[in-house]
């Protein structure tokens, strides 16, 4: 879907409590960025602007760009055309150490730090002087370290070692070593993935004290709920281009979002629950996750009948990994899962999948340098030879680009290819139950529509039950039959995907 033409602008937003006027000159202006991997534009002339006191928040689905216009901003990615400039100043297709050394701090979604210093320790890194000449530490830091970590609440544990802290206390270092760094413009990346409600409000007030510093902050992240109350303006993406531009309020009454997010008028063909006969096939009951201190999931209970197709959508950290993990056997959880009226407590992962659940992983988990076929022949490995080759060929007319690429090795194919034949390395196992988790992730338009058909087919022509978690609804509800929506570790809403948008889409915005 091209996004050109379709959007609704406001330039003349009312200013927010702590925001600068719009007169402000730009603390960062963006004008034209475009950034073509191939054959593939990942952002096509972007344009925007940041001003001292400000929060922007930069959102859109998996693969509408914004990881890309952060890395050309931040110079982890070189532009192939337009203008990044700091403060008048034209920094585009400079380097990452001489960005940040400008004035552009990033707040890493995923916590890198030094695992063997203590997070005092990391925090006095990020405040000592980066020139050769200045070698020697100004001998108030280890007062002002102290003092930024009893400031982003890091007090209690500042003389731990990173590898011991639980998942939101790492978030903390990471706005810890942004604030150490006194940067113009801080770019905070997914901040409230894998939060609880109350972290997310702890986040919240952390970025809005870059606000209330002056300084500009880019905030990227999936959906408009989450930054509605934080941020200034939206600007919302899709397929590299920019599709809406406003409040959050009008953002997410934009008919180009909204279709974006929820599939607009979506055609479904849902069977109703009542035509599966018999107990569940699966079923969990009260499944509780903790990773660390972390709640990753808090109890769920969801239920799928055998040929019954069930997604369950949710955004990043929600904890749709984590709920088919555990089904897997993959991560320790208390709770009740039986498959087959049978409990899967104690069960090794190979159990698991022998005894009929395969997972796709996001991550594909492909053997690269392997060709295609022996990734294949690995997944059929355990069927008779006659068997085999029928699950084959029949895997080669699913998807027909399998057979041509069977002597190619699988770490040479595209994203789409890749994910192809993971899938159909997983139906080679001859499963009852099939998982799959974010298929359509980082995947070009016409090769969802070639995923989407090969589901139909699944759904049409085989017995087989489907788990499908997504993000992408567009992508999740026409193959459904039930829908579970899962927020911040709870199912809050379970139905039939023609009550979706009515119902959950709004909250799921």
């Amino acid at each position: 879907m091209s996004a050109a033409g379709l959007a609704t602008s406001d330039t003349s937003l009312p200013s927010a409590p702590g925001r600068a006027p719009d007169t402000a000159p730009p603390l960062l202006a963006v004008e034209g960025l475009t950034k073509r991997y191939g054959g593939l534009v990942a952002a096509k002339s972007i344009g925007f602007t940041v001003r001292a006191g400000e929060i922007v928040g930069l959102i859109g689905p998996n693969g509408s760009g914004k990881s890309t216009v952060m890395k050309l901003i931040m110079g982890l990615e070189r532009p192939n055309a337009g203008s990044v400039k700091l403060d008048g100043t034209e920094i585009a297709g400079w380097p990452s150490h001489k960005v940040a050394r400008a004035g552009i701090g990033l707040v890493f979604q995923h916590s890198r730090p030094l695992h063997r210093q203590t997070v005092l320790e990391n925090i006095k890194l990020a405040l000592l002087p980066d020139s050769l000449i200045r070698l020697a530490a100004d001998p108030g830091v280890e007062t002002r370290a102290r003092a930024i970590a009893e400031r982003v609440g890091l007090g209690a544990v500042m003389d731990r070692r990173p590898g011991t802290l639980p998942f939101a206390d790492l978030r903390r270092m990471e706005l810890a070593k942004a604030i150490a760094r006194d940067p113009k413009v801080v770019l905070v990346d997914e901040p409230f993935a894998g939060l609880t409600s109350g972290e997310v409000a702890d986040f919240s007030a952390l970025i809005r004290g870059f606000r209330d510093e002056g300084k500009a902050v880019l905030l990227v992240d999936h959906n408009v709920k989450s930054v509605a109350a934080l941020v200034d303006r939206v600007f919302a993406m899709y397929l590299g281009e920019r599709v809406a531009e406003g409040s959050a309020a009008e953002v997410m009454r934009n008919e180009t979002v909204r279709r974006v997010y929820l599939g607009g008028s979506i055609e479904t063909a849902a069977r109703p629950e009542a035509s599966f006969a018999g107990a569940p096939l699966l079923k969990v009951e009260g499944l509780d996750v903790l990773y660390g201190k972390a709640q990753a999931l808090r109890g769920v209970d969801i239920h799928v009948h055998e040929g019954e197709f069930v997604s369950v959508v949710g955004l990043n950290g929600a904890g749709k990994t984590t709920l088919f993990n555990a089904i897997s056997g993959l991560v320790p959880h208390s709770g009740r899962i039986s498959f087959s009226g049978e409990p899967l407590a104690r069960r090794s992962p190979a159990s698991i999948a022998k005894g009929g659940i395969v997972q796709v992983p996001e991550t594909r988990e492909l053997f690269g340098e392997m060709s295609v076929r022996e990734n294949l022949d690995l997944g059929g490995q355990h069927l008779p030879k006659a068997e085999s080759a029928r699950q084959l060929d029949w895997l080669f007319e699913l998807f027909p680009i399998l057979r041509s690429r069977g002597g190619q090795t699988a770490r040479t194919l595209s994203g789409g290819e890749q994910q192809m034949l993971t899938i159909a390395r997983a139906l080679m196992m001859k499963p009852r139950l099939l998982i799959l988790d974010e298929p359509t992730l980082g995947l070009a338009p016409v090769i969802l529509e070639q995923l989407s058909k090969a589901l139909e087919r699944l759904r049409q022509t085989t017995p087989i039950t489907v788990l499908l978690g997504e993000q992408n609804v567009t992508f999740a509800l026409p193959h459904a039959d039930r829908v579970y929506v899962l927020e911040h570790a709870r199912i809050v809403w379970e139905g039939p995907p023609d009550r979706f948008a009515a119902e959950a889409g709004t909250g799921y915005l």
